[in-house]
């Protein structure tokens, strides 16, 4: 006996439903979801007021001349209407292409990218090492824990302020130095020593918070792994490669995607150690900085379209990095 399965009916336009529109879903997920719109909707508000807006002003702002001479401003009782003017994309064609585009942006632009490499290289193998020492058995760890997330608790200036005093000219550091026959360095008058200072100092608040991170994400990683790549013969450089790293892969992705980056925009430690002067050693931020608010007159308009540039830096990186996170993904 054969069973025949019915067909289906044929489909008449009377059965055809139209996709909703975009303002129907809307409504649709409003009608849903109003309780978490609701709840949101303070957040959000609250940080078009303090984000938007000012980013939408900022960049307005890069599309005009102004500057502390041309703003609207009040003396005394008298009033100073704004008389700056629309000038569209000439500022950034000034700081890319302008006769003095290497001294103002690419010459700080090429040492931004090599503070920023240099200090998350840094951040991350010494994070890692002291996290894989503190995830061994050894008596008295907690007080190491202690001690080594010190320089992450003690707030940004104090720690600043203290390597200024080391290294200044007559200071712990050089008084080392010369007590052991090395050269005593210029490190806070010197170009080159001052970019090695500035490393030197981020490099000292930047690990605790690497290696926490790093420290947790080895606790996450499965005993077993190790105990049975010990007992296939794995040695220990086979059990780091094929074990650990593999095991903190979310976590380095994450953590080295943080720390560029805070050290891409790492204002606090270049400017508490330098303050306006030392141009050499200065990243694109606290030049920006320098810019809008060290210099007279200060050219706001010039000081946003750095920081319309940095955004934009910040942003290509990310989205080739979530790339290649996701390629090599793929791939494992």
């Amino acid at each position: 006996m054969t069973l025949t399965a019915p067909a289906p009916a044929a489909e008449t336009p009377r059965s055809r439903r139209r996709a909703p529109g975009p303002l129907q879903r809307a409504r649709d997920s409003y009608r849903r979801y109003w309780y978490a719109y609701a709840m949101v909707a303070p957040v959000v508000i609250v940080l078009g007021v303090l984000v938007g807006y000012p980013l939408a002003r900022g960049f307005y702002l890069t599309l005009t001349d102004a500057n502390s001479l041309n703003s609207a401003r009040t003396i005394g009782v008298n009033t100073i209407d704004a008389t700056y003017k629309f000038i569209g994309l000439d500022n950034y064609a000034e700081i890319l292409w302008g006769p003095s585009a290497y001294d103002r942006f690419w010459s700080h632009f090429v040492w931004t990218i090599v503070w920023t490499v240099t200090c998350v290289v840094l951040h991350y193998v010494i994070g890692l090492g002291l996290a894989m020492l503190l995830n061994q058995r050894l008596r008295g760890r907690v007080a190491y824990r202690l001690l080594l997330i010190l320089p992450w608790a003690v707030p940004t200036f104090v720690t600043v302020f203290a390597w200024r005093i080391m290294l200044a000219d007559a200071g712990v550091i050089n008084t080392m130095l010369g007590t052991i026959g090395l050269a005593e360095p210029s490190w806070l008058e010197n170009p080159t020593w001052q970019r090695t200072a500035a490393i030197m100092v981020n490099t000292w608040c930047g690990v605790p918070f690497m290696m926490l991170s790093l420290l947790g994400g080895l606790q996450s990683i499965d005993e077993n792994l190790y105990e049975a790549a010990e007992i296939d013969g794995a040695s220990a450089w086979q059990r780091f490669r094929h074990v650990t790293l593999p095991g903190l892969s979310s976590v380095s992705s994450t953590v080295v995607l943080l720390g560029v980056i805070w050290t891409f925009n790492q204002f606090a430690i270049i400017f508490l150690l330098f303050g306006n002067t030392a141009p050499d050693a200065q990243i694109l931020v606290t030049w920006a900085y320098r810019l809008g608010f060290g210099q007279q007159p200060r050219d706001f308009a010039m000081s946003a379209a750095y920081g319309v540039l940095l955004l934009a830096i910040l942003i290509v990186f990310t989205s080739f990095y979530y790339r290649w996170l996701k390629r090599n993904d793929q791939l494992a």
